[in-house]
């Protein structure tokens, strides 16, 4: 009988079972797919000489994680890998905003599109100095974080605490329009305030903006050498020599309360699995309270806030992979491993602006990800192995552009996608002459790979200020307790969300390992389960 049964092998997951094993419990790890990893994975379906990665690709968080770092994984064969510059953002007269890999190179680089935008970029990175140890300690650690924010409040006494937190509430666009006098350094705030679902205009963009930035000029957007899945591998294989067991294909339909207390999973194929001290659930929060639980054993209070959770931006996502390297306008765009595709602020807000209005963006926003660049091993010399994803809503209501898309039937994936590549050609005159093949990923498909990926929403619930510290995931559960005994919440539904950083799973496993062990009678109801004791059921005590 397992101490602790994980339901979902991302990498939240992976990392709870990791620590529980580290501290001498007996881990099973029970995933839906066939192969772990949910949004870490990687293959070679586009082409078989080129690897893409399926869902999310470049992983700033994780190379700043103390989480991830304290795993030691280089020790099971991680490698990381980074392109000689960290993003570029383009413009179409030829222009290009750079992230450097060396501050000084980002600060001269700005200095060029306006007169002292060079020193107001050292500016917010001698800031990320003084406070990003204590941010990253908050961003990482369970809320509330209170030593992380005692230490940052005595560093930064007075006027400094209280101007730092009205940047991190600023919109994106006030903030760059307050530092910068050029378009360069406002471009990589906002873009990398799009990797979440933040408009410009959105309070608290400017705050996720100025981190992404920080934690690019000062860890870069690292991936992992031969693909996503080396990083899932290596935390699968740590996780097997310390004796943890992870079974794949195997979905959990109902997590099993008794008096209070989750006591064991049950399968889609009828198995009862027990877990002595805990059950750890790496899934949705919507899932998790919504399908896993018996309504009976949750307060009715948050069911009907459970209405009230909101997704962050659907997604729909291109790989490709090409036969030569991305023919950019802007030479220096071909150096940087991400490259944001939008042609200034104002084409960012109505991007945004459609989506709120439930249309299907017609000049779409594109991260786009050049994946040899990053890591030479992912395709053959002279070719790119590449993706570009963007937002669309979750509610399609009408199409902004002229394809008419409705839904996502295969008609509508093949037009968004030829849409997406219409953008990168506007930046990149003559991309599609490279393409060698191509694989569409609308958000269906995004869910079927991993159901924790609802409609392609990839952050586990929005990044807005309305779903973040003490309400996220929802009012009065902004830690990994549950209001069932010995069930925790650990994925990116919980506090601090989204990102390859495995905090949620940490936050969870701490939490499990800090909970006193079952009475005798738990412990003898849960013996009854293992032996197959039909009567003890989620629905009855």
């Amino acid at each position: 009988m397992p101490d602790a049964v994980v339901i979902g092998a991302g990498p939240n997951g992976l990392v709870a079972a990791n620590l529980l094993a580290d501290a001498g419990w007996s881990v099973e790890v029970l995933e839906e797919q066939e192969e772990p990893g949910g949004a870490v994975r990687s293959d070679r379906a586009v082409h078989p000489d080129f690897v893409n990665d399926l869902c999310s690709s470049f992983y700033p968080l994780a190379a700043a994680s103390p989480v991830l770092t304290a795993l030691n994984l280089y020790e099971e064969g991680l490698v990381w890998s980074h392109a000689p510059q960290v993003l570029a953002h383009p413009l179409a007269d030829g222009r290009c905003a750079l992230l450097r890999r060396a501050t000084a190179g980002t600060v001269a680089g700005l200095e060029t599109f306006g007169t002292g935008d060079g020193a107001a970029w050292q500016e917010l990175c001698d800031v990320w100095d003084r406070a990003g140890g204590d941010l990253l300690d908050a961003l990482f650690t369970p809320f509330p974080p209170l030593c992380a924010v005692a230490r940052l409040a005595a560093r930064l006494r007075g006027a400094g605490g209280l101007r730092l937190a009205r940047m991190m509430l600023l919109p994106v666009r006030r903030l760059g329009e307050e530092e910068f006098r050029g378009e360069a350094g406002r471009l990589l705030l906002a873009g990398n305030a799009l990797h979440a679902d933040l408009a410009p205009e959105a309070t608290g963009s400017g705050g996720f903006g100025w981190l992404m930035s920080m934690l690019g000029q000062h860890y870069g957007f690292p991936v992992p050498a031969g693909g996503a899945q080396s990083l899932t591998s290596a935390l699968v294989r740590r996780l097997h020599r310390r004796g943890g067991v992870l079974r794949c294909g195997e979905r959990v339909d109902e997590i099993v309360v008794r008096s209070g207390r989750a006591v064991a999973v049950r399968t889609a194929l009828g198995e009862i699995v027990p877990g002595r001290r805990a059950v750890l659930a790496d899934v949705s929060v919507p899932a998790l309270y919504g399908r896993l639980v018996d309504p009976r054993h949750l307060p009715g209070r948050l069911t009907a806030d459970l209405r009230r959770f909101q997704w962050d931006f659907a997604t729909f996502k291109v790989d490709w992979a090409l036969g030569g390297p991305v023919p950019w306008t802007a030479a220096a765009a071909a150096t940087a491993g991400t490259v944001h595709l939008a042609d200034g602020m104002d084409e960012l807000t109505r991007f945004t602006a459609q989506i709120a209005a439930g249309q299907v963006p017609d000049r779409p926003f594109a991260l786009f990800g050049q994946m040899t660049t990053a890591d030479a091993t992912r395709s053959p010399p002279g070719t790119e192995s590449a993706w570009a994803y963007t937002h669309v809503p979750h509610r399609i209501r009408g199409d902004a552009g002229e394809g008419g898309i409705g839904g996502w039937g295969p008609g509508d994936q093949e037009a968004m996608a030829d849409r997406l590549e219409e953008q990168v050609e506007r930046f990149a005159p003559g991309f599609r002459s490279r393409i060698k093949a191509r694989r569409i990923l609308a958000p269906p498909t995004l869910e079927a790979l991993d159901a924790n990926l609802h409609g392609g929403a990839l952050n586990g619930g929005t990044a807005a200020v309305h779903q973040q510290l003490v309400f996220r995931p929802l009012p009065g559960l902004a830690r990994p307790e549950t209001p069932v005994t010995g069930l925790y919440l650990a994925s990116a539904g919980a506090h601090p969300g989204g990102g390859v950083q495995g905090a949620p799973g940490a936050n969870a496993a701490r939490a499990a390992l800090r909970t006193r062990a079952p009475n005798r009678v738990l412990s003898r109801a849960q013996r009854a389960l293992h032996r197959g004791g039909g009567a003890l059921r989620a629905s009855g005590d």
